[in-house]
């Protein structure tokens, strides 16, 4: 397959907190695919327990740790690492999965294939808490579907088994207020400016435990209203914010999103 040159420099981002018991292995997994260029931006918001500990062990300088003064939630610390990304491809990583040994080299091939493409996702295993398969696809049980009104209606993105062009982040960032969650922020607004592609195998062991920053369990129907609201208001003006800016722009400064 053909594949990014290595020039294209990847940054995988990653927010932790009480991580201590799974973070370890979830970093190994990842170097393992980077090259010496590379970086995981690890933002830690107020960890009580060894997680900062555990990642400073690595002594690897393709990993850059911040740290919060105050906990400020798994939005505004993705946020935060996203800001910090200096890599063509972006990875969003839980700090309790297991990324697959190929999952870098096929996302690389996928962009690599779809010049055009903003965004793409890829399929996961869920397991336990102790490793243990729970399902062989996430998307099986969820659907993915592309599509910024699609996704509105009933998310289909799972951050954790997401990639897009760095060029994604100036539309993207900063976040509003009130989104519901990042994931779900940036695969709709990718939608908006570019093709969002899916990788049909499985690259990721998404963990599923009580100590997730999401739980498997449904909010109420208010609630869920609500942030549909929020989610299609922040977008539509995120959506005019861009477009106005680049007819603002002169031609030769700006870059499309997914270029």
């Amino acid at each position: 397959m053909a594949a990014i040159p290595a020039a294209e420099r990847i940054s995988v981002c990653m927010a932790s907190y009480n991580g201590g018991r799974y973070i370890a292995e979830q970093i190994r997994s990842i170097l393992s695919q980077l090259g010496d260029r590379d970086e995981i931006i690890i933002v830690d918001d107020c960890s009580r327990d060894s997680t900062a500990e555990i990642i400073r062990a690595f002594q690897d300088p393709r990993i850059h740790l911040f740290h919060n003064a105050s906990n400020r939630g798994v939005v505004k610390s993705f946020e935060r690492a996203l800001s910090q990304a200096a890599g063509e491809l972006v990875f969003l990583s839980d700090q309790d999965d297991v990324w697959r040994a190929d999952k870098v080299e096929q996302f690389r091939a996928f962009f690599a294939a779809r010049p055009i493409a903003a965004a793409a996702m890829s399929d996961a295993r869920v397991i336990d808490g102790e490793g243990r398969e729970i399902s062989p696809s996430w998307v099986r049980a969820r659907g993915f579907h592309p599509g910024a009104l699609r996704n509105i209606i009933k998310n289909g993105y799972l951050g954790c088994a997401m990639a897009f062009r760095k060029s994604v982040l100036a539309a993207c960032l900063p976040f509003p207020e009130k989104i519901p969650m990042h994931d779900m922020w940036i695969g709709a607004l990718s939608a908006c400016f570019g093709e969002t592609g899916f990788l049909p195998d499985p690259l990721v062991a998404y963990r599923r435990h009580g100590e997730n920053a999401t739980s498997g369990r449904h909010a109420s129907i208010g609630r869920m209203l609500v942030w549909r609201w929020n989610l299609a208001t922040a977008l539509l003006a995120r959506v005019i914010a861009v477009k106005l800016g680049r007819h603002a722009a002169s031609h030769g400064g700006e870059h499309e999103v997914g270029s």
